[in-house]
């Protein structure tokens, strides 16, 4: 009996994440062009992460090249920007996901995750975008390239209008700050 409990408990301690998920990542989406979900809380639970709402033919596009920079010089430190295009403002990202990958590979070298296309205006946002809104204080992006800033435990650190470049001091300086703060482990 003792024996049955102990494998029980091994069993249960290994099948049972060490931290829960935030709600804030408690969603799965498709990477761009792919077929199968994946999950938010799986592969970014515990990094710190700026959620960006992309477009393809919009004057912040060029953002995708310091976006990109970002990713490459923190990523090794746990953090990691996911752009998720959005056809929200004046139908600027009309390509399919392929032409939508194809481009931001080809042009701006883009290796950053992207996902599928996603809605992130107020009256109809996907739920990572209706969550990323309520913990900034209801403030859903307005534009192309608005940006949140996630922490290790799944809270919005701060928001950005599309008007912040990625190299802005302001932007990186909160991104060093979030990686800073080390994981709790449970």
């Amino acid at each position: 009996m003792r024996v049955l409990l102990v494998l029980l408990l091994l069993v249960s301690a290994a099948t049972t994440p060490a931290v829960a998920c935030s709600d804030l990542l408690d969603s799965e989406y498709r990477p761009l062009a792919g077929k199968e979900k994946v999950s938010l809380c799986r592969q970014y639970e515990g990094k710190v992460l700026l959620i960006v709402n992309t477009a393809s033919k919009c004057g912040f596009t060029p953002q995708y090249e310091g976006l990109e920079k970002l990713h490459a010089k923190y990523s090794d430190q746990g953090f990691a920007v996911l752009g998720f295009p959005s056809n929200d403002f004046r139908q600027q990202e009309p390509g399919t996901e392929k032409e939508i990958q194809e481009f931001c590979t080809l042009t701006y070298g883009v290796k950053f995750p992207m996902f599928e296309k996603v809605r992130v205006t107020k009256d109809d946002a996907t739920p990572l975008y209706a969550r990323l809104a309520a913990a900034s204080g209801g403030r859903y992006p307005s534009w192309n390239f608005y940006k949140y800033l996630v922490g290790r435990d799944g809270k919005v650190i701060a928001d950005f209008s599309s008007m912040t470049k990625p190299d802005s001091a302001e932007l990186v300086a909160a991104i060093e700050k979030a990686i800073a703060v080390k994981p709790v482990l449970q």
